[in-house]
């Protein structure tokens, strides 16, 4: 198996725990905090889903799919265009709302898919390519595709985990 393989794989895998976070949650419990500073299901599949968008266009120059697609447009947030929710403010977290879980799965889906399209084309040796020079040691394709997965998967855990904790309170 290739490496290219096994991130195509994680990719997939982050992909179905999406939607299965997301799958017939209504929009009061998708845009409910569980407390006043806290994040939504909305907030936490939004932001991994930037976090996504953000690093893989960057790594491969491509565009964001927020921005050249028009989602910034309907989500209608009133976010700045480039904004990805690192470092919100619980004002700032508490304008991330949708009226359903399409309009989240169907961006999550438009972003995995270029994702899929950039990682299709990739050599083994282009993992060592580095693509962020601000850091000591500078960061290469392979380290930053491996930490947009691990931020994924910690962000649609939690997402899982107040998808259920909500449920379990109205119940």
């Amino acid at each position: 198996m290739h490496a290219r393989d096994i991130l195509i794989d994680g990719f997939g895998r982050i992909q179905e725990e999406v939607h299965a976070a997301l799958d017939g949650l209504g929009t009061d419990l998708l845009n409910r905090r569980p407390a006043p500073d806290a994040n939504s299901v909305t907030w936490l599949v939004w932001h991994l889903t930037r976090i996504q968008d953000d690093h893989v266009a960057d790594a491969f120059g491509l565009g964001q799919v927020w921005l050249d697609e028009g989602w910034e447009k309907r989500f209608g947030l009133g976010l700045p265009p480039h904004d990805h929710g690192y470092g919100h403010t619980s004002e700032q977290v508490a304008k991330v709302t949708v009226a359903s879980a399409d309009l989240l799965t169907g961006y999550y889906d438009a972003v995995h898919e270029q994702t899929l399209r950039a990682l299709r084309g990739l050599a083994a040796a282009d993992l060592e390519r580095v693509v962020d020079e601000r850091w000591d040691p500078p960061v290469t394709l392979g380290v930053r595709l491996v930490s947009v997965l691990s931020d994924d998967l910690q962000h649609v855990g939690q997402a899982s985990y107040l998808r259920g904790l909500l449920q379990s309170a109205d119940a």
